[in-house]
């Protein structure tokens, strides 16, 4: 019979070995796979018969601090990879001074033809939250809070760049011998979007129509694949930022299945369908600076013709 003592005594064994594994664990998603980041490749068939391959940077949710030097150095050497376009989903900033070391960060793939769309961390600032709310599934968007940032300093360092502004805009781009359609709406996570003011059906004469989102909610999805946009584009999730090896995201942060929180994947809607590729992103929020099974990420999309 095993005593009450032993009972204890095995319990608090357990529990020790317990608080050992869970701390080693928030040491490495805290010290190791934050700044652990990797460049994901995707090969998205999704143009024309005929036409010559597009390589499209796709950036998200990078949140810096200007103090981050190894984000900043990962980063600014994609532009060795000289992207026919680079796309970014927002989220750039984390802190009220840092527009510079954003624009210095992008500073090579400024020069490389560009849009973007805003996320909330381009408009309010981050605040202080219980690192153990990023578990909770929260499905809805949220009013705006915390410190106003220079919304207007990034979007004008990007534009006076050459990069094109797709918040609640329907474009058309000529990129790498391609006529691309290009189609973005504001966040809405913060339901500043505006779906309804670029609406349509995708050009017909457009060899493709790429459709931008920060926060990949279902109804924006939804919308933009029922007007025919063969490609979806989108952050904001962090990939769930805490995931389970073997299971994945735990949760989204809006109403996408968390099956689809990272990487490429189909979706329906209005009788289409398109391809939709969700950025894990680069960053985190500063205070809850920890990836787990989710390393930060930029991805090459090497857009080919359909088999």
């Amino acid at each position: 019979m095993v005593s009450a003592a032993g009972v204890l005594k095995a319990a608090t064994a357990t529990a020790g070995g317990l608080a050992v594994a869970g701390a080693a664990g928030v040491a490495y998603a805290a010290g190791y796979e934050v700044n652990a980041f990797v460049l994901r490749h995707a090969l998205v068939p999704v143009l024309p018969v005929g036409r010559a391959p597009l390589r499209v940077l796709h950036l998200s949710d990078l949140h810096l601090v200007p103090s981050q030097q190894r984000k900043r150095e990962w980063v600014r050497g994609l532009a060795d990879l000289e992207p026919d376009l680079v796309v970014t989903t927002g989220d750039n900033l984390a802190a009220l001074d840092a527009v510079p070391a954003v624009l210095d960060t992008y500073a090579g793939l400024l020069e490389r033809p560009g849009v973007f769309v805003l996320g909330s961390n381009d408009y309010w600032g981050p605040r202080p939250r219980n690192w153990a709310k990023y578990l909770y599934v929260r499905r809805g968007p949220k009013a705006p809070s915390g410190p106003r940032l220079p919304t207007e300093e990034l979007v004008r360092g990007f534009t006076d760049a050459g990069w094109v502004d797709l918040d609640n805009v329907r474009t058309r781009l000529r990129v790498g011998g391609l006529d691309l359609e290009l189609v973005g709406v504001d966040d809405p996570h913060l339901r500043y979007d505006r779906y309804e003011d670029v609406a349509g059906p995708a050009a017909a004469d457009a060899d493709l129509t790429i459709a931008v989102t920060h926060a990949p909610y279902r109804r924006t999805l939804d919308a933009m694949t029922a007007d025919g946009a063969g490609l979806l584009i989108a952050g904001h999730t962090h990939g769930g930022q805490l995931c389970v090896p073997g299971y994945g995201a735990l949760v989204t942060n809006c109403d996408l299945p968390r099956a689809q929180a990272s990487g490429l994947s189909r979706w329906s809607a209005g009788g289409r369908e398109a391809w939709l590729h969700v950025s894990a992103g680069l960053g985190t929020s500063p205070y809850a600076p920890l990836r787990f099974a989710c390393r930060p990420e930029a991805t090459l999309l090497e857009l080919v013709p359909v088999r």
